[in-house]
């Protein structure tokens, strides 16, 4: 699992109107190639009158399938600018659909892959793009006493907690960024001097800053 990545936090859309055509821009977080092209469908099909539907995803944790269509727009003028702004602002699992309605008034092919460009771009300010970050599930056991003296540590050092479960002892739940949770698990053992429990448990995202 990579330790973060950015992607979009949401289904969004936003259109924008280009010497008199429409451009709307819609993108969703998909995980899968099958999650992208039913988002794609559904786009076709509330828009089925629309001039194009144009389209772009990137999936995979090393961007392994990336897919593009042109929609009958001319070759490299609209899936391929799409494509690239998701690149471009470093997006993982996010698809993304440029509806276009025709004006009337030819843009050109430079004035094409601008409008799609910008389609993406706006897409994706409407999607709200974030940061996951990885962190590791840590569960630490320990008498009562111990309980103030641990709470405040960690508060101190802004770890993000989870449940905390009381019993005959505490077990707390901790969520250190996976790529300290070994120092993480060290500092613990020795704050406490080995008296702590430690066990570790499953790997999640959270957002970054939330």
């Amino acid at each position: 699992m990579l330790d973060r990545f950015k992607t979009v936090r949401q289904f969004g859309y936003k259109e924008i109107v280009i010497r008199k055509s429409r451009f709307i821009g819609y993108a969703k977080p998909v995980q899968t190639e099958e999650e992208a092209i039913q988002f794609i469908d559904e786009i076709k099909k509330q828009h089925w009158n629309a001039t194009h539907n144009c389209s772009a995803y990137m999936i995979g944790e090393r961007d392994e399938i990336q897919k593009q269509s042109d929609d009958g727009e001319p070759s490299g003028t609209a899936g391929k600018p799409i494509l690239e702004v998701i690149k471009n602002q470093n997006l993982k699992n996010t698809a993304i659909v440029v509806t276009r309605y025709f004006g009337g008034i030819l843009l050109g092919a430079g004035g094409l892959i601008r409008a799609y460009t910008d389609g993406a771009v706006a897409a994706i300010e409407a999607a709200d793009a974030i940061v996951n970050v990885l962190h590791t599930q840590i569960y630490v056991e320990i008498d009562y006493t111990w309980l103030g003296k641990l709470e405040n540590e960690l508060r101190n050092r802004n770890i993000r907690m989870g449940e905390t479960q009381f019993t005959d002892k505490v077990i707390l739940t901790c969520l250190p960024v996976a790529a300290e949770a070994d120092r993480f698990t060290a500092w613990i053992t020795d704050l406490t001097q080995g008296q702590g429990v430690i066990t570790r448990g499953d790997q999640v995202y959270f957002i970054e800053g939330e």
